[in-house]
């Protein structure tokens, strides 16, 4: 008996040092692809103990940010005086629009309504157009193609945004019109583009996997790609908003000192810059060559997985859509006879099925942007109902990118560095939460300003009729509380969501995921409208009242929505990449 039990025992050992030689085995194996070679993988053990650290950012990132903040600098800079433009009247004796120290600029004199619907317009245009983008870079163009072409046409509504502001013009009514037309060229040119800069910025940094480091102090920790491609949205983002502050700060000044024409002019001079620098790094960037057109295939793959599920009753519709087999029997692998227009594999499948959550993700974020748009239109109105004391009303909106500035770096070097090394994994869908509660937050705050506007305006309930010196004695500094708030919530929600769009999407249909997260600005623009009536005296507290409730309750709903995806993160983050072959599916059809 002790004979046996000292074999059972030595039998034992050798099991047990089989299964650490084989996780030995596992935490060293390579991929021989030219990004992951001679990297060591973690074991399970290792992903659930080890602290995870984001990689270096690659410097053609940064080329490309560069491009970005041109662009962003003349979108911005050219955008900010569009509710001036639109709503006041040309000041007494100016031919450009300009008020001088103590007037109010002005051009068309089309009212705050006006200047509310055609600016909700503007981002309706400029976030419908990407889905455009997307299908011909991802099918036809590429990514850099799209964007080159993008630029120019974009450059062509800022030349005729000038021609509109220009004196002799300004004065007529004409200049309506052109300024219309320069809103739809230059809005479709941005969204060409916006589809586009943002997944070829990530496309830069190539590595997918986990893979352990050991850092100079001896710690072993784990490189986490997902955590990478978080940083490079963190500065893409910084870099958005340095274009956006010089821009809009420097063109308010424009506005009010010069001319509207001047306004216009100097964003369409920074944006020649685009063309230089793509043409610059044109031969650097890590390009995604274009697949076909493989949306097609991604709807028919869907079709045949909906195959007997639909119902007449839409709750048990819901729950066979909803249910976790519902690709399963849609893989080649589990097809007796596989249809010809199968040319993928089944980890293509299972990106698909990815991409689909996060699109279902980005539903809720319309009513995020509810909250987001009002800086566009109805907070740089509410400044101009305030004592200025010689600052432009429209250069408050500026407190928007310049607590960004501050907070950006400070998430990326102290606070979420600080939050894992608590052990508490925020992840991705709980920034995008917390995105939603900290917008509700400030637009509570707006609407208290505005209350106070109202209680301490000489018109009363009529605030926004009033102009300087005869405004609500209030200092227009007090709304930078909604400003800083509305710029958390950005670093929560927007920056997250477009790491999220970039992570989920499939390789080929990653121009196309991005553009649908964009399409939930258009959606919110839409929704928008509907609350123009709000956009005027006496309503603007229950506007941004309406706004706060909106932002609460879907972050709640959000988050019970999205709870049990939450778990999966890094199962997602980690799948397999899928392959399709697309020129045979094309010939097929």
């Amino acid at each position: 008996m002790e004979h046996d039990d000292g074999l059972a025992a030595a039998f034992s050992d050798i099991k047990k040092h089989q299964v650490e030689s084989s996780e030995v085995v596992s935490s060293v194996e390579h991929e021989l692809d030219g990004v992951h070679d001679g990297l060591v993988f973690p074991t399970e053990e290792e992903k659930q103990t080890l602290r995870r650290v984001s990689d270096s950012i690659p410097w053609n990132a940064y080329l490309i940010a560069i491009v970005e903040l041109a662009e962003r600098f003349s979108f911005y800079g050219s955008s900010v005086v569009f509710t001036n433009f639109i709503q006041k009247p040309l000041p007494p004796g100016s031919r450009t629009g300009a008020g001088g120290l103590n007037g109010q600029p002005g051009a068309l004199n089309l009212g705050q309504q006006a200047s509310t619907g055609l600016t909700t317009f503007y981002q309706f245009w400029c976030y419908i157009t990407p889905l455009i983008g997307a299908w011909i870079a991802d099918s036809y163009w590429g990514r850099f193609k799209t964007i080159c072409v993008a630029v120019f046409v974009a450059l062509v509504g800022h030349i005729i945004l000038i021609i509109a502001a220009v004196p002799g013009v300004i004065e007529e009514k004409s200049a309506v019109g052109a300024f219309v037309v320069a809103l739809i060229v230059m809005g479709f040119g941005t969204g060409l583009f916006k589809a586009n800069i943002s997944p070829l910025v990530a496309e830069q940094y190539k590595r997918t996997k986990l893979f352990v480091i050991t850092t100079k102090s001896g710690e072993r920790v784990i490189v986490d790609p997902a955590l990478t491609v978080s940083r490079v949205y963190m500065y893409f983002y910084l870099f958005i908003n340095i274009g956006a502050l010089i821009g809009q700060i420097s063109m308010s000044y424009s506005e009010k000192f010069v001319g509207f024409y001047l306004a216009y002019t100097l964003p369409t001079v920074i944006f020649l810059l685009c063309p230089i620098v793509l043409w610059i790094g044109r031969n650097k960037y890590n390009r995604s060559p274009p697949t076909g057109s493989v949306l097609a295939t991604a709807l028919r793959l869907w079709r045949y997985a909906a195959r007997g599920k639909w119902s007449w009753n839409p709750v048990r519709m819901y729950r066979n859509f909803t249910a976790p087999g519902f690709w399963e029997n849609a893989k080649p692998s589990k097809q007796v006879e596989k249809p010809k227009w199968m040319t993928f594999d089944d980890q293509w499948v299972d990106e698909v099925q990815r991409g689909i959550k996060a699109c279902g993700v980005f539903c809720w974020f319309p009513l995020y942007w509810l909250t987001y748009n009002q800086l566009n239109n109805n907070l740089t109105s509410q400044a101009a109902e305030m004592s200025t004391h010689g600052v432009p009303n429209d250069v408050l909106s500026n407190l928007d990118p310049f607590a960004l500035l501050i907070f950006i770096p400070i998430c990326d070097l102290l606070l979420y560095p600080l939050l894992r090394r608590m052990g508490l994994n925020f992840t991705a869908l709980k920034r995008i939460t917390a995105g939603f509660m900290t917008g509700a937050a400030s637009m509570v705050w707006a609407a208290v300003v505005q209350h106070y506007i109202y209680k301490t305006s000489p018109c009363g309930y009529s605030a926004g009729e009033c102009e300087e010196p005869q405004v609500s004695p209030l200092n227009v500094w007090i709304q930078t509380g909604a400003y800083v708030l509305i710029a958390l919530s950005e670093i929560f929600a927007s920056i997250t969501g477009m790491e999220y769009a970039f992570t989920k999407a499939p390789k080929n249909m990653r121009s196309l995921v991005m553009a649908f997260f964009l399409f939930a600005s258009a959606i919110s623009a839409a929704i928008g409208e509907a609350f123009v009536p709000l956009s005027g005296d006496p309503l603007l507290v229950w506007n941004y009242g309406t706004m706060a409730v909106l932002s609460f309750a879907a972050g709640i709903i959000f988050w019970w929505s999205v709870r049990d995806l939450d778990a999966r993160e890094d199962e997602l983050n980690n799948m397999s990449a899928g392959s399709i072959d697309t020129y045979n599916d094309e010939k097929l059809h």
